[in-house]
């Protein structure tokens, strides 16, 4: 069987962008007590034995540093509403929370108001996976809603019906 060479960059977007999947803040606190967060759709359930998450960061981003040394970290599941919010955070990392209505939740890290779900974390393991870092962690609890998700999909956003 001949090696099939790598997809290119552009491929690569076109297959994963049909791929629906919610859309995450994934959100942590620096080094000197700021918040920090980013917008994630590379986000998966690991393990129910023990209760095991994954998100991909970027080594570029401000979440990767965080994310190096905390202990703690948190998911924010947007809500349908939310476009604006997925949007800011995937923006200057500098300006991500201007604006932006949250609490520090009981793990230390931000939770953003309004979400379908909120998923607190504490940091279980990380493996590096070409520029990003696939950070796990065991969840500790958080809060759930019935509000309708926010979905990406085709390099856009689109939601569910009625949240179901």
């Amino acid at each position: 069987m001949t090696a099939l060479p790598a997809a290119t960059a552009e491929e690569f977007r076109a297959l994963m962008g049909r791929f629906a999947s919610g859309v995450t803040v994934a959100t942590a606190v620096d080094g000197d007590g700021r918040p920090v967060g980013m917008t994630a759709t590379a986000v998966a359930a690991v393990s129910l034995d023990p209760p095991l998450v994954l998100v991909c960061v970027n080594h570029g981003d401000a979440l990767h540093g965080a994310l190096e040394r905390a202990g703690t970290f948190g998911l924010n599941v947007l809500a349908s509403d939310q476009e604006v919010v997925s949007r800011r955070f995937a923006g200057d990392a500098a300006a991500r929370f201007d604006g932006v209505a949250y609490r520090i939740g009981p793990n230390g890290v931000p939770v953003l108001d309004g979400v379908v779900a909120s998923i607190l974390c504490e940091r279980w393991h990380a493996v590096p996976a070409g520029d990003h870092t696939l950070f796990i962690g065991r969840v500790l609890g958080g809060t759930a809603t019935e509000r309708a998700p926010l979905v990406h999909f085709r390099g856009g956003y689109t939601t569910t019906e009625d949240g179901a």
